[in-house]
């Protein structure tokens, strides 16, 4: 049952730069038989029950099966994005939102509740399950979603949802303490709107997965460094992009290459306040919106980054693109001498935009 639904580098002239993409008894014994027979069964069944009564988790007993009260259940293939590769949901304060979830057994009077990271205490009380929507949580943070019924509780796994922080909360320059800056939108009309709501991450925070090959730690603001907690803004089409670029390299190696590719992200979000010190960087940077990420992979597999592995990244980019037009963005390829510096700009700016630069 299914229930739900470093930044870019211009030219001096700051033009963007254009590129391509199972014995019988004798008679007498039968009664007495019989009755240590029937009370042998009645104690193996009470032993049973009370165990299937204190745990919510299917477990074997012998040759029986305590039965669980709540059903397994799953988050359903469409949670996972286009690449299937997500591990992270975004949502705001108490907003419904769906949540698609397969449920393998009875879904009748099952309720739901949310779990902090690193918690096993129930956050929020519980809610009838009915439909394909939940609300999620009205404060910020990483959550995990747990079924209730009848005194049982079982939290699913696989997906983790962050509750933002809204935008509106920002005042001036700061949110909750820490320097955002100003984006050009609260200055000038008709400029990128700022993001919907930031990420709030604590140090216990950074190693949740936030896509098969990424994690919350990789889109950290590199200003202000062990100030907590930090805050960052990500959007979720960017994550998706990244992970078809890097299932799109995998296929030119063979399909058990997918585990072995690694991606560094140079950069990810970066603050208004942070980007304007950054030399060269676009006045109105995607990473301000969480829309792009420089990130370095070596897609030939020869254990070094180099040029190479910047233009076939950025191959691998034009195919993405062509595949999926609604991640359409900026591409950026950076190469030098030094691998440090051979990366490439990634976005999802909703345009095309291609250009060289040196790292």
């Amino acid at each position: 049952m299914e229930l739900g639904g470093v930044g870019e580098r211009r030219h001096p002239t700051g033009e963007e730069l254009e590129l391509p993409d199972k014995l019988p008894v004798r008679k007498r014994h039968t009664t007495r038989v019989a009755w240590i027979t029937a009370a042998a069964i009645a104690a193996v069944g009470a032993f049973q029950f009370l165990h299937a009564a204190d745990d919510a988790t299917d477990k074997p007993i012998g040759t029986y099966l305590a039965r669980a009260v709540v059903p397994l259940a799953e988050p359903s293939g469409s949670a996972f994005g286009a690449s299937g590769e997500l591990r992270l949901a975004f949502a705001m304060p108490a907003q419904e939102i769906s949540y698609p979830l397969d449920v393998h057994g009875d879904p009748t009077a099952l309720h739901y509740a949310w779990i902090r990271n690193g918690d096993t205490t129930l956050a929020t009380g519980p809610q009838p399950l009915t439909g394909d929507k939940v609300f999620a949580p009205p404060k910020a943070g990483f959550y995990r979603l747990a079924l209730l019924k009848e005194g049982q509780q079982r939290s699913i796994e696989g997906l983790t949802l962050a509750v933002l922080v809204p935008f509106e909360e920002k005042e001036g320059a700061m949110l909750r303490g820490y320097r955002i800056g100003t984006y050009l939108a609260e200055r000038v009309r008709g400029k990128t709107p700022p993001p919907e709501g930031f990420l709030e991450i604590t140090p216990a925070d950074v190693d949740i997965p936030i896509t098969k090959h990424l994690r919350v730690g990789d889109f950290l603001n590199h200003d202000q460094m062990g100030v907590w907690p930090s805050y960052a803004a990500v959007n979720p089409k960017l994550l998706d992009k990244l992970e078809l670029v890097i299932a799109e390299i995998a296929r030119w190696h063979g399909a058990k290459a997918i585990t072995d590719i690694e991606i560094d992200v140079h950069s990810g979000f970066r603050a208004p306040e942070h980007n304007k010190r950054i030399r060269r960087a676009a006045r109105d940077s995607q990473h301000q919106y969480g829309d792009a990420a420089d990130v370095a992979i070596d897609a030939n597999g020869d254990g070094k980054l180099t040029a190479i592995d910047s233009r076939m990244v950025g191959l691998a980019v034009e195919i993405v693109e062509l595949k999926h037009p609604d991640l359409v963005g900026g591409l950026g390829i950076y190469t030098s001498g030094h691998s440090s510096t051979n990366y490439v700009h990634i976005d999802v700016r909703g345009r095309r935009a291609r250009w060289r630069g040196r790292g």
